[in-house]
């Protein structure tokens, strides 16, 4: 791995504690205005402070990110059809150009395993890849679950295993309660679980927590932080789980004594 490469990833992963807390909020790119995000510019300052880095696309941020923050920016470059249309039928959107004129430290696309397109986005990993590695610059690999796949070990662990096959740095994925650990071990670049749909704080909590517990590097959470009746409260206890290894329990109360 290049010396530029290593250096970009260290600015999401942290060296210090070899974890990671992302942002997502790219919903926008086939869902449109999404709850907790109608208004990116006044909804995302105030949580940039506790994000390691910030999934994105980069209409949301040349138009809402004031181009002064430190935070490091993971770039969508994959996209094409809306929540009315076949998900999967994607392609990659953005280029690596336009990755590097905005100072990206990462570049992001999801792979549609087991879906009805799942060749082309397959194939377009490999070419992001290649793109990717000519200027050091790391790529997540999100694997992208339809409505009619179970969210299982074997079908998670087949779609990280070739993620990572196909040049992946980092794999997104979603947590299952049997058996991660053996999608983590099946997979040789570090694993970040997706947050989902939103669910109750403390179950968002546990099941971060269990992630970590069972080998993943980190989160790349969204709706379960920008969603929240206290989003502030539940970043930060996101925060002290992945980073400082606390318990639900104590990330609860983090979460309840910033409301």
């Amino acid at each position: 791995m290049d010396w530029g490469l290593k250096n970009r990833l260290s600015k999401t992963i942290s060296p210090k504690t070899g974890k990671t807390v992302m942002l997502a909020v790219d919903h926008g790119y086939f869902q449109g205005p999404t709850t907790g995000l109608k208004n990116p510019k006044e909804d995302l300052p105030k949580l940039l402070p506790y994000a390691d880095s910030l999934f994105i696309t980069r209409g949301i941020l040349r138009n809402c990110i004031d181009a002064n923050t430190n935070v490091p920016i993971f770039l969508r470059v994959s996209g094409g059809p809306s929540i009315l249309g076949e998900l999967s039928n994607e392609d990659i959107t953005t280029s690596m150009k336009e990755a590097l004129r905005l100072n990206s430290v990462g570049v992001g696309m999801s792979v549609f395993v087991g879906a009805k397109n799942e060749d082309r986005t397959i194939s377009n990993l490999g070419r992001l890849v290649n793109e990717a590695e000519d200027v050091g610059m790391p790529v997540l690999a999100i694997t992208a679950v339809g409505k009619d796949m179970v969210r299982d070990a074997r079908y998670l662990g087949l779609a990280s295993r070739i993620c990572a096959e196909m040049g992946a740095h980092i794999v997104k994925t979603y947590y299952c309660e049997k058996d991660f650990d053996k999608v983590v071990e099946g997979c040789p670049v570090p694993i970040v679980i997706a947050g989902g749909k939103k669910i109750p704080e403390k179950d968002a909590l546990q099941m971060a927590s269990n992630a970590i517990r069972d080998g993943a590097v980190g989160v790349d959470m969204g709706r379960n932080i920008f969603q929240s009746d206290n989003p502030i409260g539940m970043i930060k206890a996101i925060n002290a789980i992945v980073h400082k290894n606390v318990s639900v329990k104590e990330a609860f109360d983090i979460y309840k004594n910033e409301k």
